[in-house]
């Protein structure tokens, strides 16, 4: 994955600003989708991968990041590291079995309509929650981190995405009901080394299928609440002023807790079209967690099948994202503070507003080439710097 973009208007910058004089950066990964069947309807899976390269600035300067192939920590040589280690159980509860074709974590075989799923381990929180079939996988999809995911689901993770949990998944007829219990890491986008529950996020999704005038769909509404030490916006921004420096989230952090709600649909019109639509919102109060710095979010758009042109195969979206923060953020910003991903020692706030277009080509059945263009409006929220557009060329191998 190669990503640039030109010079854009910036005034100043700060410590987290996307850099105005126009970059260049690549990522490459390489994952083993390694599974096992331990026993009846259990699947054991590992997954090594090999990664190098930084998202554009070392991922900073937007809150809305335009890569989802991007992570927090990069480095300049190829790095091994095991995002993934779980085992998934499956009971089945019932009604007609069904063909479940073998995919990267997911082993070929069958399974009953209605099922309670069980998986435990090291691996992702959107490997399971806030799924969307139009947008949600950075390799195949859309790109940017706003539209694969929704904006202000602030979801446990390390700096790559991961962290250790439990999830459990009953579905009875067309209704599926989750929950689950994850681990976040000990200070606010640090690393996660070993297992410690002692600060956590729990999570529910319900999600209700449809069928409608011939036309299928989604619609899944998720809650989540982080608990764990983090800082009050208002505290930082006070500590500041009575030392006469930039507020510090650091030296006010606390245990509390944080919670957030989304609303995901996805339909699809024909077997080439599709449409989808998110949104979010968390308590603004506090600091980010581990996602990056929205406490609003609204995204959706379309998704096209090259079928009408013969390229059956060929995939061609568009959508957009609205995102904001909230009036204690706007402070804290505005005062010199700086986040997961955004501040720039500044802030003349405006939402922040982002569109992208994707074009997959499949090339080979095992090759697709996609072309990314992003266009992002007050990136981080400042008025002052941007607009930016941002290309994209990604290449997606599978064996």
């Amino acid at each position: 994955m190669t990503q640039w973009h030109r010079r854009f208007r910036s005034p100043y910058s700060g410590p987290n600003s996307l850099q105005a004089d126009g970059r260049t950066e690549e990522t490459t990964d390489v994952t083993l989708y390694s599974g096992v069947r331990l026993w009846r309807s259990a699947e054991l899976w590992l997954n090594p991968e090999v990664d190098q390269g930084f998202g554009l600035d070392n991922t900073v300067g937007v809150a809305g990041f335009p890569s989802g192939e991007a992570y927090k920590i990069g480095a300049n040589k190829p790095y091994l590291r095991l995002p993934r280690a779980f085992i998934r159980q499956t009971f089945d509860l019932g009604g007609e079995r069904a063909p479940v074709e073998a995919a990267a974590n997911q082993l070929g075989g069958t399974k009953a309509a209605d099922n309670l799923t069980v998986t435990i381990g090291k691996f992702g929180v959107t490997d399971i929650f806030d799924a969307n079939s139009y947008a949600h996988d950075p390799r195949v999809d859309l790109l940017n981190w706003s539209i694969i995911d929704a904006g202000s689901f602030d979801y446990a993770a390390d700096a790559w995405g991961y962290t250790y949990g439990a999830a459990a998944e009953w579905t009875q007829g067309s209704r599926t009901v989750r929950g689950g219990v994850f681990q976040l890491s000990k200070i606010p986008n640090g690393k996660i080394t070993g297992v410690d529950f002692s600060q956590f996020m729990l999570i529910g999704e319900l999600e209700q299928r449809y069928d409608w005038q011939g036309a299928t769909g989604k619609v899944k509404l998720l809650g989540f609440l982080n608990r764990g030490r983090m800082a009050n916006y208002r505290d930082a921004v006070q500590l500041g002023l009575a030392n006469g420096t930039a507020p510090d989230v650091v030296a006010v952090r606390r245990y509390s807790s944080r919670p957030g709600i989304g609303l995901n649909v996805e339909h699809a019109f024909t077997s080439s079209l599709g449409a989808f639509a998110r949104a979010s919102v968390n308590d603004g109060t506090k600091e980010a967690y581990e996602f990056t710095e929205i406490n609003r979010s609204l995204s959706g758009g379309i998704s096209l099948k090259g079928s009408s042109w013969g390229r059956g195969d060929d995939t061609v979206a568009i959508a957009g994202a609205l995102n904001g923060l909230s009036g204690d953020a706007r402070a804290y910003f505005a005062a010199g503070g700086t986040g997961i991903l955004i501040g720039d020692g500044r802030l003349n706030y405006g939402a922040e507003k982002i569109v992208e277009a994707n074009y997959s080509v499949r090339l080979h059945p095992h090759l697709t080439v996609a072309l990314d263009f992003q266009h992002v409006v007050n990136p981080a929220y400042n008025r002052d710097r941007g607009p930016v557009s941002i290309y994209g060329v990604r290449a997606h191998a599978d064996f």
